[in-house]
């Protein structure tokens, strides 16, 4: 009995069942305010507010993925020595690719207005291009939190943005029922993440001798490729869908979407942050026992809040939501199962990035990317439910037997000297 209860707490006192643990807490605390703020929006909103806003958002959320080059994560696997030059130049190729991006996102709006009269979604992605010149202040800092494996801290910034964000769209939509009330808050709470990464480090730019930008280039080519084809997969079924469908349909979509895979969504993406350090960490010996450690412990979190979402969803979503959304509840119980694959996903990319090898991650992404498309796009012939289905068996045909090939090779190891040459 004594050496099962220490096997116990040595598996809950370990470090990478506290990360999940903090950020499975923030996430729930999240999760509960975006809940009871998503029922609120929904009684006071119709679908063709929520399928405008969702056109604005998903457009913001596939350009923002530029900004997801690879610098971060050099500077995780970064040795002692390398390190001050490194963040230097991260910190102003931060700077580079942020101003970059804005102009990018400037020139879809510019697009959206002249040449398909979207006027009001092009105003509010123009109104969303400020968030680039927030962001770069806290990069290098909160990348340093990571590095240390202060996922705790991480957990709450992102937990205490998606609070505000969630409390400050309610107090919007109460007093100004349209889809600039759904939009403006991702704007206006980007100084509270930054603000708070700032505080997670004490790390300045001090004008020392900065290390060649090329030292990011092995990581920043891959990650931004697998970064665009999840940013495609993820945001760009709304595009499609509302192009195939109309834009009720969008609406009803992207409630169903926020409501069951958003859900899980944001820890299937922590994943992936949380065992990266960990990994980069791990002795080569001990490779794929850790690999395997964290992938039951991630899917002894999500697992059951995936199944409880697709048995319950008739159930809560009339309830919670009202009588105007129960058409949604089977499309939330399909996608809520979406969750599963993408988790697959993300370890699998997790252990990739580690070894060195983020073009295989990228290769990977880009066929359940083409797999889920095809199928939400084939699947819309039969409407809504199509989509769904073809969605997350998409997903499924390329990440579920990858995973599981992965949990028993030996194949890669996660040995400095491979991390190294990446």
């Amino acid at each position: 009995m004594q050496s099962f209860r220490a096997h116990i707490g040595g598996v809950a006192s370990s470090p990478l069942v506290r990360a999940f643990i903090a950020f499975g807490s923030a996430e729930a605390a999240t999760r509960i305010v975006r809940l009871m703020s998503l029922l609120i929006i929904a009684r006071l909103v119709t679908p063709e507010i929520f399928g405008a806003a969702a056109l604005a958002l998903s457009l913001f959320e596939l350009v923002r993925v530029l900004t997801n080059v690879g610098i971060g994560q050099r500077l995780v696997i970064a040795s002692d020595e390398d390190l001050p030059a490194l963040c230097e130049t991260a910190y102003r190729l931060f700077w580079a690719v942020c101003l970059t991006t804005a102009a990018v996102q400037l020139s879809v709006a510019a697009i959206l207005a002249a040449f398909f009269s979207l006027h009001e979604p092009a105003a509010m992605l123009a109104i969303l291009s400020l968030v680039y010149v927030i962001m770069p202040p806290g990069l290098v800092q909160i990348f340093l939190t990571i590095r240390a494996n202060r996922m705790g801290a991480v957990a709450r910034i992102t937990s205490a943005q998606n609070i505000a964000d969630s409390l400050l769209t309610v107090m919007l939509v109460v007093v100004w029922p349209t889809a600039w009330a759904i939009v403006l808050p991702k704007l206006l709470t980007a100084p509270v993440w930054t603000i708070l990464a700032r505080r997670t480090s004490a790390w300045a730019p001090s004008g020392i001798v900065l290390a060649p930008a090329s030292e990011f280039r092995t990581y920043g080519i891959a990650i931004l490729g697998t970064e665009i084809l999840t940013a495609v997969r993820l945001h760009g079924d709304k595009l499609v869908v509302g192009a195939l469908l109309g834009q009720e349909m969008l609406g009803i979509y992207y409630f169903a979407f926020n409501a069951g895979l958003g859900l899980t969504q944001s820890f299937v993406a922590a994943c992936n942050l949380i065992v990266f350090p960990h990994f980069a960490k791990a002795a080569a010996k001990d490779s794929l026992k850790e690999y395997r450690k964290a992938f039951a412990i991630g899917l002894a979190f999500i697992g059951p809040v995936c199944l409880a979402q697709a048995l319950l969803a008739p159930i809560y979503v009339p309830i919670v939501f009202g009588d105007n959304w129960t058409v949604a509840a089977p499309y939330v119980a399909l996608l809520s199962c979406a969750a599963l694959p993408l988790y697959a996903g993300s370890l699998v990319g997790a252990k990739l990035r580690t070894v060195g090898l983020p073009q295989h991650e990228t290769i990977m992404t880009g066929c359940a990317t083409a797999a889920a498309m095809i199928g939400l796009t084939v699947g819309a012939q039969s409407g809504l439910i199509g989509v769904c289905i073809g969605f997350a068996s998409g997903l499924a045909i390329v990440f579920v037997p990858i995973a599981a090939a992965s949990l028993t090779s030996e194949k890669f190891s996660f040995s400095a000297k491979t991390i190294a040459r990446g």
